[in-house]
């Protein structure tokens, strides 16, 4: 699995969320709170995916050092 492909598309579809959230003359819809909650759990999912890759590639550079 590529884990930086799916973490750059994880935090840009929670960007995407949370422009929505945040786009002027959003303020009383029912739907702003769920979008905004949304945004965050997939930029901090992004970011994990993000730190997998980083781990995995941090293990093959020791191992290819060795």
């Amino acid at each position: 699995m590529d884990w930086k492909l799916l973490g750059y598309s994880i935090s840009s579809l929670s960007v995407l969320a949370l422009g929505t959230a945040a786009w002027p003359g959003n303020d009383g819809f029912w739907w702003h709170v769920h979008v905004l909650i949304f945004g965050m759990v997939t930029s901090v999912i992004g970011m994990g995916c993000r730190y997998v890759s980083h781990r995995i590639d941090r293990r093959k550079i020791e191992e290819a050092a060795h």
